[in-house]
């Protein structure tokens, strides 16, 4: 085998790869093998590009290889963002982890670790602009062996592409174009639309048009805790697999409620986010702006915008947060307006984490009832999160008796049970199964609590953040969450009856959905009424 016939093989083997590259799709979950069977419009125009003469030619040749590593770099962006938050790769949306992406890794992975695998991702950057360099000169040499005849098939391939897509007959791509077109356009309007946002952010109708003696008086004297669950979405009452499990849940829990005096409503938030980031969730819900990328998030914690926290400090409530989760200083806790801020460093939690989980859900809520909720202590406003249904999931904690939460250190014989990450992470039915279990746990907790404590004056608005990563739901474009009040307040509970929420602990199918931004404004306009 001569060398001539290797390296005309090397040039027919750079075209096809060439040709591969542009019609592959951005999403795993588009790949099938009749795609490849398409004639892309953008590989017939490069041939034609790569045969023009002289420094044309060469000039083509360059612009086309840094084009077709942009291309590359962007779907293999979009594939992992699909495959975390299902939606592609947006450089205005996801700049937070280009930015903080060393510190993501450092603290998931460790420094040495982290240092490496960035050094990896540059290689292979730089690895995927080296070879896209290589497949276009190899498929410039196959062209240029045979101009004429090159240039004549090019240009009855366009004839033909022109007019497979005029019938519009399946085989015809652009889809190379249309990927980087899509990704030109959703980076300058996400840009325009984020110089809009921060005027919205300036206009505050509502609160400015109640008194401020009016504000949250139906709630006067009351507990208010607004509580986000982990990746507690509507995907476990909807998908059968999850549902056959959670549904009973919350349905004894709702019978467990009334029968110890207590009441519930739920229905269905729209989340601002989906598979992560549930800090944007946060934000949507105690501002009552759309917060759904990190630039609208530090729009919003820059901005003079009173969030509920805040509104309940005005009206005289002491505010905190618990935040199990934060282990370092948190400086945008200062927009909400919090009082006392408790997170992983504060709570006084002696006990061994459950692998990312820095506390049980059980141990939040015992810290928070000892250190807020003292006897004779003032109307507290609280927003809490409870972690324990965030990945990996596993080890899932089990409830303890109340009195013997302690300090937390109960819990080590469960922090060390279980099944390993590695172990459960192998195999996607594990995953699910340990998720399943971990909603379980936090819905149980949250109704013993209720049930444990909940006096006259306790006021529960518990939802979930988000749903989970689409490694676990299947229905990727579903955004809602459950939502739940409870009080031992029949009277709040007939002010809320314009709500129009199912009775109860489990929403019914066709409960009313609000978009997340719609929480503060309902709570303000339901509680803040002229009496």
């Amino acid at each position: 085998m001569n060398k001539n016939f290797i390296s005309q093989l090397l040039n027919l083997l750079a075209l096809l790869l060439i040709a591969v590259v542009l019609i592959a799709p951005n999403n795993l979950s588009d790949f099938n093998a009749r795609l490849f069977f398409a004639l892309p419009i953008e590989l017939l125009l490069l041939g034609l590009g790569l045969l023009l003469p002289g420094r044309a030619g060469n000039l083509s040749r360059i612009l086309f290889a840094i084009t077709l590593a942009i291309g590359i770099i962007l779907k293999i962006a979009d594939i992992a963002v699909f495959k975390i938050f299902a939606r592609p790769f947006n450089p205005v949306l996801d700049s937070f982890f280009i930015a903080n992406g060393m510190n993501l890794l450092t603290g998931a992975l460790g420094y040495v670790r982290a240092m490496l695998l960035a050094l990896l991702l540059i290689a292979t950057i730089v690895a995927i602009i080296a070879v896209c360099f290589w497949l276009v000169r190899r498929a410039q040499r196959l062209l240029c062996l045979a101009t004429r005849t090159s240039v004549t098939i090019l240009s009855i391939g366009v004839i033909a592409w022109s007019a497979i897509t005029l019938a519009e007959i399946p085989g015809a791509s652009r889809s190379f174009y249309d990927q980087l077109a899509d990704h030109v356009s959703s980076t300058y309007y996400s840009y325009a639309e984020l110089k809009n946002f921060k005027k919205e952010l300036e206009v505050d109708h509502l609160v400015a048009n109640i008194p401020a003696n009016n504000l949250f008086n139906k709630l006067r004297g009351k507990d208010v805790l607004i509580i986000f669950i982990e990746s507690y979405g509507r995907m476990v009452l909807d998908q059968s697999e999850f549902a056959q499990h959670i549904r009973p849940v919350l349905q004894k829990g709702g019978e467990d409620l009334t029968a110890n005096g207590l009441g519930a409503r739920s229905a269905f938030l729209s989340s601002s986010t989906l598979g992560g980031l549930s800090w944007l969730a946060h934000g949507t819900a105690l501002s009552g702006m759309w917060i759904n990328s990190q630039e609208r998030y530090d729009s919003l914690i820059m901005s003079q915008r009173p969030s509920l926290n805040r509104l309940f400090g005005n009206a005289g409530w002491r505010t905190v947060a618990v935040m199990p989760a934060i282990t370092k200083t948190w400086p945008e806790g200062d927009y909400f307006g919090y009082q006392q801020i408790y997170t992983a460093n504060n709570l006084g939690y002696k006990g061994l984490p459950f692998n990312w989980v820095t506390m049980p859900d059980q141990y939040t809520l015992s810290a928070f009832q000892h250190l807020e909720r003292k006897p004779g202590h003032a109307p507290v406003m609280a927003e809490i999160a409870l972690i324990s249904s965030h990945a990996p999931w596993t080890p899932t904690p089990t409830l303890v008796d109340w009195n013997e939460v302690g300090d937390g250190s109960i819990f080590n014989s469960q922090a060390t049970a279980g099944e390993s990450p590695e172990y459960v992470w192998k195999e996607n039915s594990r995953i699910r199964t340990q998720f399943r279990k971990s909603i379980e746990y936090a819905l149980a907790d949250l109704v013993s609590y209720a049930i444990t404590y909940g006096d006259d004056n306790l006021v529960i608005i518990a939802f979930g953040d988000h749903q989970p990563a689409p490694l676990v739901m299947d229905d990727n474009n579903n955004r809602d969450v459950p939502i739940h009040l409870i009080t031992r307040d029949s009277k709040l509970l007939e002010q809320v009856n314009e709500w129009k929420w199912t009775e109860g602990m489990a929403p019914a199918n066709n409960a009313p959905v609000w978009r997340m931004d719609e929480l503060r404004p309902r709570l303000i306009e339901t509680f803040s009424k002229a009496d």
